[in-house]
C-alpha cells in the first residue's frame, strides 16, 4: 500500500521525469493519454422522444404518432380535447432526441443533443423541443432536454413539385440543451489498481508501456495483462489517485511500429501502404491499352445537275495506343519508397496498383496484409 509520504515522492519523482522528458527530443514519443484510456472512464449513450414546436407550417402532416403525442401533453396539461376532434397541426413534429452523458458527469451540468424528426416534417429550423426526458440502456432518466433547436440546413419547395434543400434541414443540435439529473457510479475508486486500455492493443506497446510505467514510479507498479491492457497499482484515495493518473498520462513513449499493411479502399480506389511492406523479388508486366473513338460529322455533296440533296455523314476513326513501359522489377526486401517510385514510372492508376498488388499478394511476393474496406 501506498503511504501518504512515499506517494508525495513519487508524485515529485514523477513530475522530475516527465519534465526532463520535455526537453530529451524523443523521436515519435506519443503521451500515454493519447494512447490509453482509464477503464471504465467512458460516455454513456442517452435517447429520448419529444415534439418540437413553432414551426412555420414544416411539421408533421400525416403522423399519427404525432397527433397521438399532442393530444396527451395537451390532456397532462388541463386541455381536455374530445376523442371526435381530430388533433392536427403543421407547426409539430415528432422528433428522436439522442446525446452522450460524459463520464463524471453531475448534476446540474449540461450537456449538447441532437434532435431528428421522426416524421414527414419538412424541416426543424425555428422550432423549440418541449421538456423531453432522455434514458440509459437501462430505461433510467439521466437527463431532460428543452430548448431552441439550431438546424445548419434549409429546404425550398414550388407549386409545381420542385424541390432545393441545403443541408438535413430535419437534423438539428440544441448547445447545453439538456441538464444532467442523475450520476453514473464508475468503478474509478472502487479497486487498488487501474487498467489502462491501449487505443490500438499491440504487445510491444504494452509491454512499453508497463516498462515506462515502472521506470517512472517504481518496479512492480505496472504489469501488461495482454496486448490491449496494462494493469496498474494505485492509491485508493481518490485525490491521490486523480494526482497519479495525471503523471502518468503525461508520460512519454514511443509505440510499437504498425503491422505491414496495405488498406484498399475499393469504393473510390484510394491505396494506402504502410512503411513496413516489403516485397520479395518480382517482375510484374501491366498492359495498358487504350481505345480512343472520335466522332466527326462530314457534309456529302450532290454531283451537279443530279437533283439530290446535301446529307451530313458521321465519320467514327479509331486509335488504338499501348503503353511502352510495362514491365518493371522488384528487388529482395523493396522499401515504400521504391514500390511508389516504380508504379510511377509505368503511371499506374489507382485501380491499375489495386491489381498490381493483388497479384503480388496472390505470387506470395507481398509480405504485408491485404486490407479492402
Amino acid at each position: 500500500m501506498f503511504q501518504e509520504k512515499d506517494f508525495r515522492f513519487v508524485i515529485f519523482a514523477g513530475l522530475l521525469v516527465f519534465v526532463a522528458s520535455l526537453f530529451s527530443g524523443m523521436v515519435h514519443a506519443e503521451r500515454i493519454k493519447d494512447i490509453a484510456k482509464v477503464a471504465g472512464v467512458r460516455s454513456n449513450q442517452l435517447i429520448g422522444y419529444g415534439l418540437v414546436v413553432g414551426l412555420d407550417g414544416t411539421g408533421d402532416s400525416s403522423s399519427s404518432f404525432t397527433k397521438q403525442s399532442l393530444r396527451s401533453m395537451l390532456t397532462r396539461m388541463g386541455v381536455n380535447i374530445p376523442s371526435t376532434v381530430s388533433v392536427e397541426s403543421k407547426n409539430v413534429a415528432a422528433v428522436a432526441i439522442h446525446a452522450d452523458l460524459p463520464a463524471f458527469s453531475k448534476p446540474g451540468q449540461t450537456i449538447d443533443v441532437t434532435v431528428s424528426s421522426l416524421g414527414d416534417a419538412k424541416g426543424l429550423r425555428g422550432g423549440s423541443l418541449l421538456m423531453s426526458p432522455l434514458r440509459g440502456a437501462d430505461g433510467q432518466v439521466y437527463a431532460i432536454a428543452q430548448g431552441n433547436v439550431i438546424v445548419s440546413g434549409f429546404g425550398a419547395e414550388g407549386k409545381d413539385g420542385s424541390r432545393l434543400t441545403v443541408n438535413i434541414p430535419s437534423v438539428g443540435r440544441i448547445p447545453n440543451g439538456a441538464s444532467v439529473e442523475r450520476v453514473v457510479e464508475t468503478p474509478f475508486g472502487k479497486k487498488n489498481e487501474v487498467v489502462l486500455n491501449l487505443r490500438n492493443p499491440d504487445f510491444t506497446t504494452s509491454h512499453r508501456l508497463a516498462d515506462k510505467i515502472n521506470q517512472t514510479i517504481g518496479a512492480g507498479t505496472a504489469y501488461s495483462i495482454d496486448a490491449g491492457s496494462v494493469n496498474v497499482n494505485a492509491p485508493r484515495d481518490l485525490a491521490q489517485r486523480v494526482a497519479f493518473i495525471s503523471v502518468l498520462e503525461n508520460l512519454t513513449l514511443k509505440p510499437g511500429d504498425a503491422p505491414a499493411r496495405v488498406i484498399i479502399n475499393s469504393r473510390t480506389g484510394t491505396v494506402v501502404i504502410g512503411e513496413h511492406v516489403r516485397v520479395t523479388p518480382a517482375a510484374v508486366a501491366h498492359g495498358s491499352l487504350t481505345v480512343t473513338i472520335t466522332e466527326t460529322n462530314k457534309a456529302s455533296q450532290p454531283a451537279p445537275l443530279s437533283k439530290g440533296q446535301t446529307v451530313v455523314v458521321p465519320q467514327s476513326d479509331i486509335n488504338v495506343s499501348q503503353g511502352n513501359k510495362r514491365m518493371f522489377v522488384f528487388n529482395p526486401g523493396v522499401s515504400l519508397d521504391e514500390i511508389v517510385r516504380a508504379v510511377n514510372q509505368v503511371g499506374a492508376a489507382p485501380g491499375d496498383l489495386v491489381a498490381i498488388l493483388e497479384a503480388l499478394r496472390e505470387a506470395g511476393a507481398l509480405h504485408a496484409e491485404l486490407v479492402v474496406i
